[in-house]
């Protein structure tokens, strides 16, 4: 019998390079609109047609540290193109190997935030990049 995998052990790659630890990624989703169409002399059903394709943003949370890899790539949005990149989030097994491949095309990143501070709390500062992208597909 087959086991479903735990979700805490993941590794985030974009083109091919590993930018440090995240903590989460979140916002996995993609849907196909549904589009109601119903002739007058038909049944009083309408049709269920297919329409456009969408897919959500993705959250990137990560504990800031000295890499500025994921800040630099928004910022070359603001100061001239938005940069689109391949993102790839691998799953993996309690070996350590990929179970579950996504791969993220054409991502850009469209909100950047950096970490609230607090002088009497105990927690890591994270950063956090959401990433807008025309495609979502798992490989394995």
């Amino acid at each position: 019998m087959a086991y479903p995998h735990g979700k805490f052990r993941y590794k985030v790659e974009v083109e091919g390079m590993e930018l440090g630890g995240f903590s989460e990624v979140s916002g996995f989703d993609a849907t196909i609109d549904v589009i109601e169409y119903r002739e007058g002399d038909k049944v009083q059903t309408p049709m269920k047609i297919p329409g456009l394709k969408k897919y959500g943003n993705i959250t990137l949370k990560q504990g800031v540290a000295d890499s500025k890899e994921l800040y630099n790539w928004i910022s070359t949005g603001f100061e001239k193109d938005v940069v689109r990149k391949t993102v790839t989030i691998t799953l993996l097994d309690i070996a350590g190997e990929a179970a579950a491949v996504w791969q993220v095309t054409q991502a850009w990143p469209t909100k950047y935030t950096a970490p609230d501070f607090n002088a009497t709390s105990s927690e890591i500062a994270v950063e956090t990049l959401e990433l807008a992208h025309e495609g979502l597909t798992r490989t394995k």
